[in-house]
């Protein structure tokens, strides 16, 4: 929508300086066909022209095929003489212009996504073009550029400190492009010889020029120690400490063309750094929580176990203590099936270990809260510790059974009791300051059953709500029906009222069944994993549910933020759930950290640490090893009486 702009008669183009001023004085016009003079920069070793060159777009650093300059530990001089050429650029028609873009045009960036940063960065890597209008000022060009290229921020440092080797800034690099920075020389613009050398990510080339036997090194990333890449090694740690799959990632990166190490050279970075920084870090926060612990007096714990495949065909068995007042994970047990003889006793085991660490840090024990296990209740019983039952737990178990009497045909009644039963479980628990009174108000349930709201007990004589009158009177239960009959010996069954009594009134273990969903994403029930690995991902998942455990919740217009969420368990009944903030992973940064910065360079003590935990032998141990060909043999002929 705009037109070309004219310059009105008599009208004097912007005055730079007072020779510009005089010369303004007896012209007032300038004539169109003026050749511009522009001075240009000539190295000082060349007596010839200057070539000029368009730009490819390539993705090479700036300042990097500037001349070389002398070193600071360099002890020598060298004499140059600047023989002063200087050229003048002819006046060129307008088909021959340069590629470059004016700095009175907008830069066009060849890079997809990039931000303000990278975006100062590319428009202060070009020259100033030969040709521009009369308006042109050389020294505004030169303090732009010089302020563009001072203000950018170098990738490399921090407030002009180095940046750790972990923290520095990585690109994706097509090798197309990459290539095209070492195909010539620089100055003599001849074609080099190249040798590419490729590990994994890392990219090495050798550039030789055979005409002026110009030679130089280039690699893609920093070599730290002897000989190992700093990006694989980044690779394989960012891998593990976000619990991701060697073989996802490698799957990832195929499907890219991108270049990655082997899973045997993973192996060799958890083994010698990530899994011993691991270990390190968990033992360092576990020491300051269980000093905290000793320092508050009696604590209130929660345990479980979590298999690693359902059923009892368990491998592994992950014991998990954490402070319920705190909601945070103190110490975990990772037992394997051949240690206690079967995986009906890997939860006993881990209990007893995890106690021990308590004993040994001198923590008292206030009460634990767990599921109805029979060993453990036997366990906590003769140890003479205070043990309370998960409601859920409980409810779940008694809600299969009230489901399943209320299927019959005779117990249909059942069914509109259901919710209110479920309901009154989790008030029993948490109205309650005893066992026995817990007692009395599930015997009460009964009565409130029949529409009877007085009661024997001296514990809980009456129901506690309002006195109603019922609109509905089919929907009370008879005495002497079989729906009665069978609720009442559910009801009042030996197991049901001993459990009733030690209902949680307090805390429960829902905080454990949310860690234990964390740690799937670290530890797939799917996937197998050695017994470090394992343990080393379950103290990762340990580390983020800690750091997590007290996200706050999500704030809009000073209201708390829900969403609304469909419960395959309720039914199909809409319900919420409050939204958190998003997580944070300020943990991996410090094992990263602990990596590059720490176990790098002196390994051997953590992977001493490492190699204290005992490890047992694998399952396959216990069994004669067969020759493997009598074993294909069978296999095969197996099939060959099928086919016949």
């Amino acid at each position: 929508m705009a037109s070309s702009l004219h310059l009105k008669k008599g009208a004097i183009p912007t005055i730079r300086d007072a020779s510009a001023v005089q010369s303004a004085s007896t012209s007032h016009a300038v004539p169109s066909t003026s050749t511009v003079v522009m001075p240009q920069r000539v190295h000082v070793g060349c007596q010839t022209e200057s070539i000029t060159l368009a730009s490819t777009g390539t993705q090479l650093s700036m300042k990097t095929l500037q001349p070389h300059v002398k070193s600071t530990g360099t002890q020598t001089e060298v004499k140059t003489t600047d023989v002063g050429v200087s050229t003048i650029v002819p006046d060129l028609p307008w088909s021959s212009m340069p590629t470059k873009p004016s700095l009175l045009q907008p830069h066009l960036s060849l890079v997809e996504d990039e931000d303000e940063e990278s975006s100062v960065e590319a428009s202060s890597s070009f020259v100033a073009p030969e040709l521009q209008d009369s308006t042109y000022n050389p020294e505004e060009s030169v303090t732009l550029l010089t302020k563009s290229t001072d203000e950018s921020e170098d990738p490399s440092t921090t407030h002009g400190e180095p940046l750790s080797t972990h923290k520095i800034r990585k690109l994706l690099v097509f090798e197309t492009c990459l290539m095209e920075l070492f195909e010539k020389r620089p100055v003599c613009s001849r074609v080099c010889d190249i040798k590419k050398n490729i590990r994994g990510t890392f990219f090495a080339i050798v550039q030789r020029c055979p005409h002026c036997l110009y030679q130089r090194r280039w690699k893609s990333q920093p070599v730290i120690g002897h000989s190992t890449p700093a990006g694989n090694l980044q690779l394989s740690a960012a891998i593990y400490f976000c619990g991701a799959s060697f073989f996802n990632v490698q799957k990832v990166f195929k499907a890219m063309q991108l270049q990655i190490h082997s899973y045997k050279q993973f192996r060799v970075h958890c083994c010698s750094f990530i899994e011993p920084a691991v270990l390190h870090k968990w033992k360092t926060d576990q020491a300051a929580i269980l000093q905290r612990l000793s320092q508050d007096g009696s604590a209130i714990l929660g345990g479980d176990m979590r298999a690693d495949s359902p059923g009892h065909s368990a491998k592994y068995g992950s014991y998990t203590l954490m402070d319920l007042n705190n909601n945070n994970v103190i110490d975990i047990q990772l037992v394997q099936n051949n240690e206690v003889g079967g995986s009906t006793n890997m939860e006993k085991e881990g209990l007893k270990r995890s106690l021990k660490v308590m004993e040994d840090s001198g923590i008292k024990l206030d009460c634990i809260v767990s599921d109805r296990h029979p060993q453990i209740q036997k366990f906590l019983t003769d140890a003479k510790i205070t043990q309370y039952y998960d409601v859920w737990h409980f409810e779940k178990g008694i809600g299969k059974k009230l489901k399943a009497i209320a299927k019959t045909k005779e117990c249909e009644k059942l069914k509109k009791w259901l919710p209110m039963i479920k309901k009154q479980i989790y008030w029993i628990a948490a109205s309650s300051t005893s066992g026995p009174e817990r007692t009395a108000k599930w015997t009460s349930v009964i009565n409130h059953l029949q529409d009877i709201h007085t009661h024997d007990d001296p514990l809980y004589p009456k129901c506690s709500h309002a006195p109603r009158v019922s609109k509905d009177k089919e929907k009370w239960l008879k005495a002497g029906t079989p729906v009665l009959y069978k609720l009442e010996k559910l009801f009042t069954g030996k197991r049901v009222l001993k459990d009733v009594s030690k209902l949680s009134p307090h805390h429960q273990t829902s905080s454990l069944e949310a860690y234990h969903s964390v740690v799937i994403r670290f530890v797939p029930k799917s996937v197998p994993f050695p017994f470090l690995g394992m343990l080393c991902r379950l103290y990762l998942s340990a580390l983020h549910y800690n750091e997590n455990s007290d996200c706050p919740q999500k704030q809009a217009d000073g209201k708390p933020c829900f969403k609304l969420y469909w419960p395959r368990a309720r039914g199909g009944t809409c319900t919420v759930k409050p939204l958190k903030e998003d997580p944070t992973y300020n943990y991996v940064d410090e094992l990263m950290h602990l990596v590059f910065d720490v176990v790098f360079h002196d390994p051997a003590p953590f992977v001493s640490q490492l190699k204290q935990i005992p490890v047992p032998e694998p399952l396959c141990s216990q069994y004669d090893r067969p020759v493997k060909e009598d074993v294909v043999a069978r296999f095969v002929s197996r099939f060959n009486r099928g086919a016949s």
